[in-house]
């Protein structure tokens, strides 16, 4: 067993965890679409909040997260409130844009230093992308089951071109 320290290595290079991620953006998104209007911001099951304002959580998060990760600056403007499912989905697509724009603003030293996020948050910042990344995955699931529950397919978890 060698005592010496071993030299660092990338698992995953930034621009890879980038198009990993807007995989799964363009994935949420068509469960955003497959929503019926009516039921985005009504429909739950068993107490948990309607896809809408999960939906609007993660657009509150994403962008701002990178954005902050960038500047320093820290954006919470967006809003959860309800609004109708094409300014969801306008908003959804701001936001995506916003990521590709910052993203390869992130130095790459940046990823493995410690920032307080939303002035709350403290944590490595791969640690945090990572959180908010697991955190859209997690709320698309809930997706898939109030869809599911509404007789209505949704798209395949592996297709996200």
């Amino acid at each position: 067993m060698s005592t010496g320290s071993a030299p660092s290595a990338v698992v995953i290079t930034p621009k890879a965890l980038l198009a990993h991620w807007q995989g799964h953006r363009r994935l949420t998104r068509r469960v955003i679409e497959a929503f019926p209007e009516d039921q985005l911001f009504s429909f739950s099951v068993g107490a948990m909040r309607p896809f809408g304002g999960l939906a609007m959580e993660m657009i509150s998060m994403a962008a701002p997260m990178v954005r902050g990760i960038v500047t320093g600056e820290w954006d919470q403007s967006v809003t959860r409130e309800a609004r109708p499912k094409q300014e969801v989905l306008r908003l959804w697509d701001e936001s995506t844009q916003q990521i590709d724009t910052l993203w390869p603003q992130i130095p790459p030293e940046r990823f493995q230093e410690t920032m307080t996020a939303f002035g709350q948050y403290k944590g490595v910042v791969c640690d945090m992308l990572l959180y908010v990344i697991d955190n859209e995955i997690h709320h698309r699931g809930q997706g898939y089951v109030y869809l599911r529950a509404l007789g209505i397919e949704p798209p395949p978890f592996y297709e996200r071109h």
